[in-house]
């Protein structure tokens, strides 16, 4: 595994300079960011890193590639070296690129509107539909992912009994989902689970008339200028909402761009305001430490330079794939890492956002 800063228009690394020393400077950004990102990883702090990618206000202030094996959906790639235009799985990232679809499905009247029982959505099922206390599980529900019904994630996705591995594998998806075990009330437990945003997924392509990357490339990817992408699909053609997206790393930073312009890109309302702003907005306790909105995982930081704690709001994928933002800082960053399938892979991405990032910024 080899991670440097990648210098400007030069073809060698050079870990003493920062390419954006002087714009993360002028940004109000400690200009030594780039070699403390170089130097936590010489240490072994940060492990397993692909690429690291942050700017404020529209303008790059940390810039890094590396090169390492990677995954393709669990589908081994080899040794890949990493630069600008080199695709990269979202894994759940794309339960946040999904939450922005269904907000602008939502506001062409496309989807119904969140209090809508889930199974409303799903009239092939009536007999679980029969189930008062099915019915009482809403759209909303599976959004903040508290449906209260049974769901395990905890063992590798390698692992057919994890619930999301079970479900591809499961001849009709949807049963399987809306079919588990009720284990708490509605809106009480947060459990995490690629199976509510299977659901949320079925119901946009159900609305819509189009399939995911039908409908993400004329609402949200054309839009923004993102010209190439993948969404994998299971065996029976569905595709993944809860982890299959690829992108580079430059386009899901247009996509934490646009969440920092409340929905607008160039002068375009892309995502309703209001949207993002019930998105990102603490509705559950994770007990993880952090808090959830809709498909939005939301923290807080102790950043000096903005007076104190402020929040941030982040999509998080297996094996350290995050897209951070912070409003109030107007920062946003995207890592992409190779730790698939290791529970502890949380620290780095976490570590450069908190410690490397947010915290080496100097002015408000």
């Amino acid at each position: 595994m080899s991670f440097g800063v990648v210098a400007m228009a030069l073809p060698d690394v050079s870990l003493s300079l920062s390419p954006h020393a002087l714009t993360a400077e002028n940004r109000g950004f400690d200009p030594m960011i780039g070699r403390k990102l170089v130097a936590g990883v010489e240490a072994g702090l940060l492990r397993n890193l692909h690429v690291v990618l942050a700017e404020r206000g529209g303008e790059t202030i940390l810039e890094s590639y590396g090169s390492g094996p990677d995954e393709d959906w669990g589908r081994p790639l080899g040794d890949v070296s990493f630069g600008p235009e080199t695709l990269h799985d979202l894994r759940s990232i794309t339960k946040s690129v999904v939450s922005l679809l269904y907000g602008i499905a939502l506001e062409r009247d496309l989807v119904p509107r969140l209090d809508t029982p889930i199974l409303s959505a799903f009239p092939g099922y009536p007999d679980l539909a029969a189930d008062p206390a099915r019915m009482s599980r809403t759209i909303e529900h599976a959004f903040t992912m508290s449906l209260g019904m049974d769901w395990d994630e905890t063992k590798p996705y390698t692992d057919p009994e994890n619930s999301e591995i079970a479900m591809e594998l499961a001849p009709d998806r949807y049963r399987f989902i809306l079919d588990r075990a009720l284990v708490a009330e509605p809106g009480t437990r947060w459990i995490y689970s690629g199976g509510a945003t299977a659901l949320i997924g079925k119901i946009i392509e159900t609305g819509t008339g189009k399939t995911l990357p039908e409908f993400a490339k004329e609402v949200l990817f054309d839009p923004l200028g993102i010209k190439t992408f993948k969404w994998s699909a299971g065996k029976d053609g569905t595709h993944s909402s809860a982890s299959g997206i690829r992108l580079t790393a430059p386009d899901l930073l247009k996509i934490g761009r646009l969440v920092l312009n409340d929905g607008v890109w160039e002068g375009r309302q892309v995502v309703p305001e209001a949207w993002l702003t019930a998105s990102l907005r603490p509705v559950i306790a994770t007990g993880e430490g952090v808090d959830y909105g809709y498909f939005w995982f939301c923290g807080n930081a102790h950043v000096p330079a903005l007076g104190g704690q402020v929040p941030w709001f982040g999509g998080f994928g297996n094996g350290g794939q995050r897209l951070f933002v912070c409003p109030k800082a107007d920062v946003a960053a995207v890592v992409y890492s190779g730790d698939y399938n290791n529970w502890l892979a949380w620290i780095t991405p976490t570590r450069i956002w908190l410690e490397i990032i947010l915290a080496n910024l100097q002015r408000a």
